[in-house]
């Protein structure tokens, strides 16, 4: 199925900024209706202002995905302000930083409210209204760090991974329907995800400043390109959309050397341990 954007209306989830505010505005321009939410309502605001200018009909909408009652709530109040709902763009995601021993259970528990249930609910919440179209998609943005494993990233793996996995199995389930279900995996993206990460007060400052300091310049790709990227991959109905030349090299690694990849890894990145 190819995917046409024009006149749909579709959900996108941390929209306020970086992958999801290009994600937004690049589905506008596309004459694609929007259902906008994020936490971050100013931030929101402006995303929403930007994608109206293109003429579309645009919602705004503040949530927290990570609230159980507030999910279950959303599709109601997103078909007061639109006919249907025919994409849901689960991109709201947060990073923390620390080793699986220094990070607490309640820091971990919180990063997989948002970047892996609130993929799941937002997901139990739409597919039935999703499921009255007769061609709808699923885009969940994963990452990187869904195909590799880099020492400090515990959290942030163990989400990544599993919204890939909820993904695969989502697609199987639902591949005598008529909704598609895209899972994406973006490298380095010049966002405030890692100027913005959750510390756990036993990481050392300067090394989470130099963690940051480190992403920045290795992160190459730009918001505006990976969604242009993302939406050429929906468009084209592709299951797996690799965003990113860093994502590409380290897929094939991984696929080359499955258990042994580490070591080149580490040499490669040169990430202390503790370090986002």
């Amino acid at each position: 199925m190819v995917e046409k954007f024009a006149g749909k209306v579709a959900v996108v989830t941390g929209a306020a900024q970086g992958i999801g505010a290009a994600l937004a505005l690049g589905l506008a321009r596309r004459g694609c209706n929007l259902a906008l939410a994020d936490i971050d309502t100013a931030a929101l605001a402006a995303t929403a202002a930007q994608a109206r200018a293109t003429g579309v009909h645009v919602s705004e909408h503040r949530l927290d995905v990570s609230d159980p009652g507030a999910v279950a709530q959303f599709p109601v109040t997103v078909l007061d302000h639109h006919p249907r709902v025919n994409l849901l763009f689960n991109n709201a995601g947060v990073a923390l930083m620390g080793t699986f021993e220094q990070v607490s259970l309640e820091e971990f528990e919180w990063l997989l409210g948002i970047n892996l249930f609130g993929v799941v609910r937002m997901t139990k919440a739409f597919l039935p209204v999703l499921r009255r179209q007769e061609h709808a998609h699923i885009v969940n943005i994963s990452s990187l760090f869904g195909f590799i494993s880099p020492a400090g990233q515990a959290a942030y793996c163990t989400s990544k991974f599993a919204v890939r996995g909820f993904s695969e199995v989502l697609r199987h389930e639902l591949e005598e329907t008529g909704v598609a279900v895209s899972c994406v995996h973006p490298g380095g993206i010049r966002t405030g995800i890692a100027a913005h990460a959750r510390r756990s007060q036993a990481v050392d400052p300067a090394l989470a400043e130099a963690a940051v300091a480190r992403f920045d310049t290795l992160a190459r790709t730009t918001p505006e390109e990976a969604a242009a990227r993302i939406l050429r991959g929906v468009e084209a109905g592709q299951s797996r959309i690799v965003v990113g030349p860093d994502a590409k090299l380290f897929d094939w690694l991984q696929r080359l050397l499955p258990v042994a990849y580490w070591p080149l890894l580490k040499r490669l990145v040169q990430r202390p341990q503790g370090a986002v």
